[in-house]
C-alpha cells in the first residue's frame, strides 16, 4: 500500500511504537499505537524496503524525545507545542503534570482521526488540538503569537517534520518561533547529509509518490540554526542512544566505531537535538 500523503508517515511510525509496546522489555509503552497505525500503517510498513528492520531508529527517537520532553517539563515548561503532531499520543501516555498545557498542531484530518481513535480516554494534561497548515506563514505567526502570549516557558517539538522541508522553509519556521519570546526551547530530530542519501536510496521512490520527499539535512549540522536565533544545548546521536537503550541495528558497533573518525555531517546518522534561544 503506497504512502498517499505526508500524514500517512504518522501511521508508519505508529507501527514502530506498537512493535516496541509489544515487547516484554519495552522502553516505552503506547497502548494506542496499534489502533492509530491501523491496517494501512501495517501495509505501508510491510511494503517499505527493510520496513521492519529499521524500526530501531524510530523507537530510539521516540524514547529520547520522551526523556527530553519530561526533563524540560520538570525544568519549568508550562506549555508544549507539538508541530505536525501526527499520531503522537504523548499527552495520553506520558506521566505529565495535570497543570501542563499541551497543544497539538496539524492538518484537520489527521487530528480528527487521532482523537476519534483514542476516543474518550482522558489526557494526563490540559490538551488542545489546533488545525492549521504550517506552510501558511500568516496563520502560523498568528498561532505562535496566541500560544506564546498565554505562557511563560514553552517547549516546541518538531518530531519527524524538518526532514520534509526545504532549508528556506526550516529557516522561516525557526525565525517565526524565535519571534515569540516565551518559546524557550525547541526539540528537533536532524539527519546528516550522508543519512539523507541512504534514506533517499532506500525509501525515496515511496516517499516521492506520496509527495513527501526527504529534503533537509544541512551540511553544517546544528550550526544552521545559529543564524536564525537558536543554538544546540543537547545533542543525542541515534547510534549512541541505540547502544544505551539496547535497541541497535545489526553491526551497530561497527557504525559507532567508524563514526569516531568522521565529522557529524559525514556520519550516516540522525540525532535528537534540544536547542534554546541565542
Amino acid at each position: 500500500m503506497p504512502i498517499d500523503n505526508i500524514s500517512d508517515t504518522a501511521r508508519w511510525v505508529a507501527v514502530y511504537r506498537a512493535m516496541e509496546t509489544e515487547r516484554p522489555d519495552a522502553i516505552f509503552r503506547d497502548p494506542w499505537a496499534a489502533r492509530l497505525a491501523g491496517e494501512k500503517g501495517t501495509a505501508i510498513t510491510d511494503s517499505m524496503k527493510r520496513g521492519r528492520q529499521m524500526a530501531w531508529a524510530m523507537i530510539v527517537r521516540t524514547a529520547v524525545f520522551d526523556e527530553i520532553i519530561m526533563a524540560r517539563v520538570h525544568a519549568g515548561a508550562d506549555l508544549v507545542v507539538n508541530l505536525a503532531a501526527g499520531l503522537d499520543a504523548r499527552p495520553w501516555r506520558l506521566p505529565l503534570p495535570a497543570s501542563l498545557r499541551w497543544v497539538d498542531v496539524d492538518l484537520p484530518d489527521i487530528l480528527r482521526y487521532k482523537t476519534e481513535t483514542i476516543g474518550g480516554a482522558p489526557p494526563a494534561c490540559q490538551y488542545e488540538a489546533v488545525s492549521a497548515d504550517l506552510t501558511d506563514a500568516t496563520a502560523r505567526r498568528a498561532l505562535f503569537a496566541r500560544l506564546g502570549a498565554g505562557s511563560r516557558s514553552v517547549l516546541v517539538v518538531t518530531e519527524g517534520l524538518l526532514v520534509y522541508l526545504t532549508a528556506e522553509q526550516v529557516a522561516d519556521l525557526a525565525s517565526d518561533l524565535h519571534a515569540t519570546p516565551s518559546f524557550r526551547w525547541w526539540l528537533i530530530d536532524l539527519a546528516s547529509p550522508a543519512l539523507l542519501k541512504i534514506m533517499t536510496r532506500t525509501w525515496g521512490r515511496s516517499m516521492q509518490a506520496g509527495n513527501a520527499p526527504f529534503l533537509f539535512a544541512p551540511a553544517e549540522g546544528t550550526s544552521f540554526f545559529g543564524r536564525v536565533g537558536w543554538r544546540e544545548v543537547e545533542y543525542r546521536s541515534s547510534l549512541d542512544e541505540a547502544k544505551r537503550l539496547d535497541r541497535g541495528m545489526p553491526l551497530l558497533w561497527l557504525w559507532r566505531f567508524l563514526g569516531r573518525f568522521t565529522t557529524r555531517a559525514k556520519r550516516p546518522t540522525a540525532a535528537t537535538v534540544l536547542m534554546d534561544r541565542v
